[in-house]
């Protein structure tokens, strides 16, 4: 009887699994992509040559959702590792990352853990190393003294660019000031709802999609 409850068990997780699809907005897929070069996941097997992707799902998936903020800190760190590796893959492992607010202030930790996804700087509780190779703890510091938003420093050179946003420039529309306190509240209907994450949601795109590359929107100084 247990086999056939551990059966059982296993055909509902099989079936739950295969009815429960990640569908996200069109747009994600062609946002910006970030390509590095990791040395551990070359050591243990887990990427040929060390090459990751990382791309605007990956974000979504490791912060829960997505918005400016979010969107916004992919696109700095991207910007950022252009301009300190230029043509050449950037290694993750080898940059530190600092933030100028404290970690629990506004959105200094969630923009530093898109930071820490792509880089694989970590703070305290990050990978101590093998051998003393690969670590990435220590590499992520908050309440810095820093020109940008962010700042990130190749290790092997010692060469820094500070990386800044400018959100207002890309500005939401005005029904969603209507519209938020209605879907917090539950006051809002299904299709209000919808037209909220669709409005939200275009904000995002026109900031990946449209703005990726601007630098009146996402600006990097070198240090």
């Amino acid at each position: 009887m247990a086999a056939d409850a551990g059966h059982k068990m296993a055909a509902f997780t099989g079936q739950a699994e295969m009815n429960a699809r990640t569908e996200f907005p069109d747009f994600y897929a062609q946002a910006p992509v970030v390509a590095m070069r990791d040395p551990l996941a070359a050591f243990l097997g887990a990427a040929r040559g060390g090459v990751i992707e990382y791309r605007y799902e990956d974000v979504v998936r490791l912060a829960g959702h997505s918005c400016p903020t979010v969107a916004s800190a992919f696109l700095m760190t991207r910007a950022a590792l252009n301009a300190l590796y230029g043509a050449d893959l950037p290694e993750r492992g080898g940059i530190r990352v600092a933030r100028r607010e404290p970690k629990d202030a506004g959105v200094a930790g969630v923009m530093a853990a898109v930071a820490t996804l792509v880089t694989g700087a970590a703070d305290e509780g990050g990978f101590k190393g093998l051998g003393g190779q690969f670590v990435r703890r220590r590499r992520l510091f908050f309440a810095q003294d820093i020109g940008g938003t962010l700042r990130f420093t190749r290790l092997d050179t010692g060469t820094a660019v500070d990386a800044s946003v400018r959100l207002d420039a890309i500005p939401a529309d005005p029904r969603m000031m209507e519209l938020l306190p209605r879907c917090l509240t539950g006051a809002a209907g299904p299709d209000e709802t919808a037209l909220f994450g669709e409005l939200w949601q275009d904000r995002v795109r026109r900031l990946l999609l449209e703005h990726g590359d601007d630098p009146m929107v996402i600006g990097v100084v070198p240090v």
